[in-house]
């Protein structure tokens, strides 16, 4: 089992039962204690976990209580939470969410869509069918599908998504991707890099704001921004023959050096090419430097990967507190709320 597999699997357990001993999880996974600690330690490192005597728990268990008193609003209430997945991405989406619920004193239900539109609904129906006050989605239907949220007779708040802007009512709390993508650009043009390339997922729906903001951060640089320096891959379970012929043009243009520098979208594209790169007897950053984009384990590759970190937690926290104000003053104006992303400079950059 691979460490990112091993770190997932710690995470899970967590969430499920609230701590986990080293030793009985490693007994579990088959893997020596050693290596479920370093598992551990880097997890701490990150804030997803708190190592104590012999194990972990999740870190909201450990901390102390908050010295200020929780925002006001809402007693009784019941939020409902749909995502795509508890996985990737969303684990820390959540966290917040869930954070700000039990600040406010309102109850968070969960509900996951697995990617699935007809999932997503039928995950709504039910939350609807046991009361909820209000709703928190990430929709995973296709631009302009989302229509039918405006007939759910409760407030609800976009969490990730642009989509959905024009549906009447709509309020959302979204991660500034372009902002980030224009961040990663002029770091890697700082570090003396001057053809810098793109490498975007196909299946995320921030793909076209990282372009967005990749190719403003090269136009405001004046550096060119060459259609062949853009390439796009499949999910690999999608079309793995048309992701592996990208993923093969990606490392020869690095090869031809015609690019020295690449913003990689996502972390798990960007560690699957650190050894395509290294058969071909190129370096990370020596012959290519390296910006991976969401940061979920771009710290964990064997060559560290700078990352842009969007503020998936923040964007929970605030998902819940623009639902909690709107359930409270239902003609407040709407609000669209857009936080900043940070960069993690990390190995592969510099």
């Amino acid at each position: 089992m691979h460490a990112e597999d091993r770190h997932q699997a710690i995470l899970r357990r967590l969430r499920e039962r609230g701590s986990l001993r080293v030793t009985d999880f490693a007994e579990e996974l088959k893997v020596s204690a050693v290596t479920v600690r370093r598992d551990v330690e880097a997890l701490a490192e990150r804030g997803l976990v708190a190592r104590v005597h012999g194990g972990a728990l999740l870190p909201e268990a450990s901390a102390p209580a908050a010295a200020q008193p929780p925002p006001p609003a809402g007693p009784g209430l019941v939020f409902g939470l749909v995502v795509p997945t508890a996985d990737y991405y969303y684990p820390e989406v959540i966290r917040g969410a869930r954070e700000a619920a039990a600040a406010r004193g309102v109850r968070l239900v969960l509900g996951l869509s697995q990617y699935s539109p007809d999932e997503e609904r039928a995950q709504v129906r039910q939350l609807l069918a046991h009361g909820i006050d209000g709703l928190l989605i990430a929709p995973c239907g296709t631009p302009g599908a989302q229509d039918w949220l405006a007939a759910l007779g409760v407030p609800f708040v976009l969490v990730e998504r642009r989509s959905g802007d024009d549906v009447p009512g709509a309020e959302r709390v979204v991660t500034d991707h372009a902002h980030g993508a224009r961040l990663a650009v002029r770091h890697l043009a700082d570090s003396g890099r001057g053809r810098i390339g793109l490498l975007l997922r196909a299946d995320s729906p921030h793909s076209a704001l990282v372009q967005e903001g990749y190719l403003a951060g090269l136009a405001s640089l004046g550096l060119p921004a060459p259609d062949s320096l853009r390439f796009t891959v499949a999910a690999p379970e999608t079309d793995p023959v048309r992701r592996e012929a990208q993923l093969d043009a990606f490392t020869e243009a690095v090869e031809a050096d015609l690019l020295d520098a690449a913003l990689v979208h996502n972390d798990h594209d960007a560690i699957v090419l650190l050894p395509r790169l290294r058969v071909r007897g190129l370096s990370v950053p020596g012959d290519v430097a390296i910006v991976a984009y969401d940061d979920e384990v771009a710290a964990l590759a064997d060559i560290p990967l700078t990352a842009v970190a969007p503020p998936k937690r923040a964007v929970g926290v605030a998902a819940v507190d623009l639902l909690a104000l709107r359930v409270a003053d239902p003609a407040r104006p709407r609000h669209h709320l857009s936080i900043l992303p940070d960069l993690k400079v990390r190995a592969s950059s510099t």
